[in-house]
């Protein structure tokens, strides 16, 4: 009889067993879910917990100024401009350089003073005032005047050029430094100068055909 009832009772545990397993199999679960849920509601609220905690983003550096190409000069110098040097003193014993050369114009009062340079530096006399009016009595001024009707041009030798000089008187008074080109202004009047120096003491003296 008692075999039977630990038969019976081991059956029943059996039974218990199983029906306690399948609940508490169950009850776990559950349990799991909630805690998943759980785990997945608090996500969000800690990733915006983290993201409160984060650090605002610095904000982005103002863009420079546009530079109107057309406002800034493009020859505005880089480097300021240096003061200029004092200019030293000769050197003693060493020698200077000689200055310019003088620039003449091409016309009559060009010619005039060029002539009175050249004269200065061969030692011939006379003065602008002279030159100037034995030229306008002679040939107006004109350097291709030539006299066709003289006694001069009779004998074949025309007077010519600014101060008329005819070819023999031209070639003896040449002065060294000018054409020998009687038609050339500086070369005819050095010559007349330099050979009214000669016979009438300076073109200064000479007033009348000569």
């Amino acid at each position: 009889m008692l075999d039977k009832r630990l038969t019976s009772f081991r059956r029943l545990s059996l039974r218990d067993s199983v029906t306690l397993a399948v609940a508490a199999a169950g009850l776990i679960a559950v349990g799991t879910s909630s805690v998943v849920a759980l785990a997945d509601d608090s996500v969000p609220s800690r990733i915006a917990m983290v993201a409160e905690e984060q650090p605002a983003p610095a904000a982005a550096p103002a863009a420079a100024p546009a530079v109107d190409a057309a406002a800034t000069p493009v020859d505005a110098p880089l480097i300021p401009a240096l003061p200029a040097l004092p200019e030293l003193p000769p050197v003693p014993g060493l020698p200077l350089p000689p200055p310019p050369a003088p620039v003449y114009e091409d016309n009559l009062d060009g010619w005039i003073h060029h002539a009175l340079d050249i004269m200065a530096a061969n030692g011939i006399p006379g003065s602008y005032n002279g030159i100037y009016r034995n030229i306008m009595r002679e040939s107006g001024g004109n350097p291709q005047a030539i006299n066709l009707w003289d006694s001069n041009a009779a004998a074949g030798i025309p007077s010519k050029g600014l101060l008329q000089v005819i070819d023999p008187t031209f070639n003896a008074y040449h002065v060294e430094g000018t054409a020998w080109d009687i038609w050339d202004p500086v070369a005819n009047i050095t010559a007349a100068c330099n050979y009214a120096a000669h016979r009438y003491g300076s073109m200064d003296n000479v007033n009348s055909a000569y």
